[in-house]
This record gives C-alpha cells, sequence and structure tokens, in this order.
C-alpha cells in the first residue's frame, strides 16, 4: 500500500461561500451536496487519499459564529483525530481567523494539520476561487515527511498562502487575496510546486492532543479613537460581568494621558479586569514604554499585547479566562508566545 493510499482526510463543512453551489432549476445558492463530491470534482481521485465529509447540522453563516460552535468544531476534531491524517475545515471567510486562532489554543499539543479555507466566490460558480483553495487545502492536509506532518498546526489556506492561523487576518472584502499575516510570515507558498518555508512551521511535540472548549465570552474590544468620551469608555470597562479587555490603541501601544482615560482603566484594573493593549496598525507591535503616552498604561498594570492580531487577542483571553486561572496567571501567560501566536 502506498502512503498516498494510507492517507486519510476529513473535511468539515460548517457553512460559508465555498459549500453554495446554484440550484440549476431555481438559479439560488444552495448548499453543495458532498455526497456527490467526486461528480462535481473527478480530480479528487487524482489524490489517492481517503477523503471523508462531515457537515455540520446546521449549517451556519460565519457571522453567526461563537464558542459554542467552536466547541462543536474542536470536540469533533477531537473524536477523529486518531482516525484520520490531517483535517480540513470549509468556513466562511468573514469570521475565519476567529475560528482558527480560536482552535489553535482548543487544540493543545496538536500533531496533525487542521487547514481552514474557503472561497470569495460559491463553489459552484464559474470563476470561483473554491476549487484551488480546496484541492490545495486537501493536498497541505496530507502533505508528510518521514511520515510526519510538514504542517502540523492550526492554518488558513487561501489564494497560494499558507497562514498561521493565529496570525491571519481578513483585510479584503472583494479581492480573493483576502488575507495576510503581516506579522508573520507565510508558512507556504503555493505556484507550481508548494514551497513549505519548514523553518517557520511549529514542530511536532508527540504529547497527547488535549481538547479545551470552555472559553468564557465576557471579553470585550474597545477601539480608541480621537474624541472617544469619558463616559463610553467607563460604561464599557464597567460592563456586567466583564473579565477582560482587548484595548486597540494607536500606532505602538499610545493612547491619550487624559487623567480621566488613566483613572478609568487604573479603577478597572484595581476591581479586577485584564486589560490587553494592542495596536490598531495592521502590522507592527505594541512598545509599551517607547512614547511618553504609553508610560503610564504600562504603570498601571496594562498588559501589552506585543503583535497579537484583534482575533488572536480575543480568543487568547477567551481561552485563558475559561480555563479558570487566576488573574496574575493570565497576566503571565498573556506575555509569553503559548501557540506561536505572538513574537516577543
Amino acid at each position: 500500500m502506498t502512503q498516498q493510499e494510507e492517507t486519510s482526510i476529513l473535511v468539515l463543512y460548517t457553512g460559508g461561500t465555498i459549500g453554495m453551489m446554484q440550484d440549476p432549476k431555481t438559479g439560488a445558492l444552495v448548499p453543495f451536496d458532498f455526497d456527490n463530491i467526486y461528480a462535481h470534482l473527478p480530480v479528487l481521485k487524482n489524490f489517492g487519499y481517503q477523503i471523508d465529509f462531515y457537515s455540520f447540522d446546521p449549517l451556519i453563516d460565519s457571522s453567526n459564529m461563537s464558542p459554542g460552535f467552536w466547541a462543536r468544531l474542536a470536540t469533533k476534531i477531537g473524536e477523529e483525530y486518531e482516525h484520520y491524517d490531517g483535517f480540513v475545515v470549509l468556513h466562511g471567510s468573514d469570521t475565519m481567523a476567529y475560528t482558527a486562532s480560536a482552535l489553535s489554543f482548543m487544540l493543545e499539543n496538536l500533531n496533525k494539520p487542521v487547514v481552514l479555507t474557503g472561497s470569495q466566490l460559491p463553489m459552484g460558480v464559474v470563476r470561483t476561487d473554491g476549487r484551488e483553495n480546496f484541492l490545495a487545502a486537501i493536498e497541505i492536509a496530507a502533505a508528510k515527511e518521514d511520515d510526519t506532518a510538514i504542517v502540523p498546526e492550526v492554518c488558513i489556506f487561501f489564494q497560494d498562502q499558507l497562514l498561521r492561523g493565529n496570525r491571519a487576518t481578513k483585510f479584503n472584502a472583494e479581492n480573493f487575496n483576502a488575507f495576510a499575516s503581516t506579522n508573520y510570515p507565510n508558512l507556504a507558498d503555493v505556484g507550481v510546486h508548494i514551497k513549505y518555508n519548514k523553518e517557520r512551521i511549529l514542530k511536532p511535540n508527540f504529547k497527547r492532543l488535549k481538547v479545551h472548549t470552555n472559553f468564557d465570552r465576557n471579553v470585550g474590544i474597545l477601539k480608541l479613537f480621537p474624541g472617544i468620551s469619558e463616559d463610553f469608555v467607563r460604561h464599557a470597562m464597567q460592563t456586567p460581568g466583564l473579565k477582560a479587555m482587548v484595548l486597540e490603541t494607536f500606532g505602538s501601544g499610545n493612547a491619550t494621558t487624559a487623567p480621566w482615560f488613566l483613572d478609568a482603566l487604573k479603577q478597572a484594573i484595581d476591581n479586577g479586569l485584564i486589560i490587553l493593549n494592542i495596536t490598531q496598525c495592521k502590522g507592527g507591535s505594541v512598545e509599551m514604554g517607547r512614547y511618553e503616552t504609553s508610560l503610564d498604561m504600562a504603570r498601571i498594570g496594562v498588559v501589552s499585547g506585543h503583535d497579537l492580531t484583534t482575533e488572536a487577542a480575543v480568543t487568547k483571553l477567551m481561552y485563558l479566562v475559561g480555563e479558570g486561572l487566576e488573574t496574575e496567571k493570565i497576566r503571565e501567560l498573556l506575555q509569553i508566545s503559548i501557540r506561536g501566536e505572538m513574537t516577543v
């Protein structure tokens, strides 16, 4: 038996554009029938892999994605983990980076590929980007070297680029090239050949997979802007039940030095709120203390998020708070990379 024949891939369909086709009778978009996938994509047979399909019920638009669905997805991967060599998740592009980030934290000791992909046009449309995204994701999920997965991590494949899942963000609503990873280079580039940048890919640790599903939703995002009011900031910080806040600041982590602003943050921190400082910029890192405008935030206990994306910041906080850890332990883990999500 060849390695190709031994290789098995599970495709998990959550919903989204990639899994839609035009009904020949009505012209309306309807979910793809994966039972007939080989009739629509006979080229799949050329891989020689065992490819199985699982569709969630009900399918959801990615705008309705939630920690509850992430738990279902992570649990399913955990249940099937020993039966397959890799996983492909078909997902709507709008919240794909959030799901990829969440899965990276949920799937501790991951030693197999989990490749998320989707499309800007439905699979059944003539000019669809879904076909190539899907086929490349299958090939990447199956790729091995010395019987070990080449990409044993959660990643996103879109338009010839393989990105680390918790480093990616959707930056374009129309182009096929919809995702970017400005603070971490591509894991692979796909052209005539798939060029894996192996020095950038996480190494397997061969430990037993642990699935974490207790994400805490009491996390918020506050994006600063010139003219933001004191009442707005104080009300946001005093949201009932809120345990952690992602603070999107200017440039390298800067914010207004108005006394009321620092007082609002200090009062919230003293009351137990964890505040994580990330930049609104698409690239670069928070460097608290580099400018005077961030010195006081560091002094009162705001935590630097370094070069975390918003998606990774929110899901990392949901994960850490959901684990029931003490505040100081959470603050400590926010300062280190636990799944390759940031550069310190």
